[in-house]
């Protein structure tokens, strides 16, 4: 399908009223060069800075895939894909990746999209499979590419691009700037554009070494926590099992906390990430998977529970703070005996904890479950109209909606959540009776 849309459409679809220089550069870089290695900052704006130039890459009327994009985690595909939905380009995209249903990708496929967006292991999978052509890949995009090489996704990537022989474009984004590039990609004599500032990210992050006295640190951050001023923080652990012990201690004792690792099905992971976006949930027990690539708010507060074992794995946890000009504090949870890693300044502010702070209060929404979404053509207006009329919740009772393809989910202040579900508990939503809950 033809693109009709004028970039200045595009931005106003997008809510944009002009690009940063970053995703300027790239736009004609992109267009211009064959090889080309962006470097540029979590929250900069990297994925549209690819996906416009891409669309003008794009030719009208061609049945097959014309841009593969390839992407570490799934919640980063299908991230990219909400952009490019959201552009109203015209043009099909599709996302495949490990969890998502075979069948369905496999008959989506049967109609090639222009855009083909995916996770190494999965897209390697319909390749063996046959499930699309190649030969008409042209532009080849790997997204945070040296973080698919830290997951050990080298293998499946090298046997991808293997099998694009009409490539004649191929670009790389990361946040991180000093990575190698593998022989596999084939790219020779890359332009670079770095956007990664050298200082500046430094000058906004605060960083503070909190002591535990005890090797369980459950308790210190327990306290670190409560002196926060009921704000928001992204903490950080090293392994699944302890982020998930971490929010049950934090919840027993009367903090509203969630966590997220890459072991968890993809509706519970993608529940977790709205109920902390939408502000119902106040803290985020995660592994480096949340580390980049995820649409959550800027932090405040990160909490280091456990300190990682490299040094780009810190720095980019800490991006998730004082991004794009905004101030930001790093806590950094440490036993008294611990080693500290070789890349921690000496030079670190020690702080001391108070003793007895209150418990941060309560969130102020509360997420509510729908049992129905886009394929029962109910969107954001219907469900707003729905609560306010139905429910008679008042302009700021209602907070973040998000509809999915058989489920949505809208935040809705906690004082108004016995009300709102008494008044609609025998109404129809658009002349059908969906299933109305607090979200589990």
């Amino acid at each position: 399908m033809e693109n009709n849309q004028q970039p200045s459409q595009i931005l106003s679809n997008l809510g944009i009223e002009a690009l940063n220089p970053m995703q300027e550069a790239a736009q004609k870089a992109i267009s211009h060069d064959t090889n080309l290695l962006l470097l540029a900052p979590t929250g900069s704006g990297k994925t549209l800075a690819f996906l416009l130039p891409v669309l003008q890459l794009l030719q009208p009327g061609k049945t097959s895939v014309q841009c593969l994009i390839l992407t570490p985690s799934r919640e980063l595909a299908i991230q990219i894909e909400q952009v490019w939905k959201k552009m109203g380009t015209g043009f099909k995209v599709n996302v495949c990746y490990g969890g998502h249903a075979m069948g369905t990708e496999i008959h989506n496929l049967s109609h090639p999209p222009a855009v083909l967006i995916g996770t190494p292991g999965r897209i390697a999978d319909h390749i063996s499979r046959n499930s699309f052509a190649l030969d008409g890949i042209q532009t080849l995009i790997l997204d945070e590419f040296d973080k698919s090489l830290e997951m050990g996704f080298q293998e499946q990537m090298s046997f991808i691009i293997g099998g694009l022989s009409n490539l004649t474009k191929r670009v790389l984004v990361s946040a991180t700037s000093g990575i190698e590039i593998p022989g596999f990609v084939g790219m020779t004599s890359p332009k670079i554009l770095n956007f990664i500032p050298e200082n500046e990210e430094k000058t906004a992050l605060e960083m503070k070494v909190v002591i535990s006295e005890e090797k369980d640190k459950v308790y210190t951050l327990f306290d670190l926590i409560c002196s926060l001023n009921s704000e928001s923080a992204l903490i950080f652990c090293n392994h699944r099992e302890a982020a998930e012990r971490t929010s049950d201690f934090l919840n027993h004792e009367g903090i509203f906390a969630t966590f997220y690792h890459g072991g968890m099905n993809q509706d519970d992971r993608e529940k977790a990430l709205i109920q902390f976006r939408n502000g119902s949930v106040n803290y985020l027990i995660t592994t480096d998977l949340a580390a980049r690539g995820l649409d959550i708010p800027e932090m405040k507060h990160v909490i280091h529970y456990h300190l990682p074992l490299h040094e780009h794995e810190f720095v980019h946890r800490n991006g998730r703070t004082a991004r794009m000009h905004a101030s930001g504090t790093s806590y950094l949870i440490v036993h008294q005996d611990e080693p500290r890693p070789g890349y921690l300044e000496e030079s670190l502010e020690v702080i001391e904890l108070p003793k007895n702070n209150p418990l941060p209060n309560p969130p102020e929404f509360v997420t509510i479950y729908i049992s129905g979404g886009k394929k029962n053509k109910i969107n954001k207006v219907d469900i707003v109209g729905f609560f306010s009329q139905k429910g008679e919740l008042e302009k700021g009772d209602l907070g973040l909606i998000e509809v999915k393809d058989f489920i949505s989910f809208a935040a809705v202040k906690r004082s108004k959540i016995k009300s709102l579900l008494g008044k609609i508990r025998d109404e129809k939503m658009k002349g059908k009776k969906y299933k109305i809950e607090v979200a589990r």
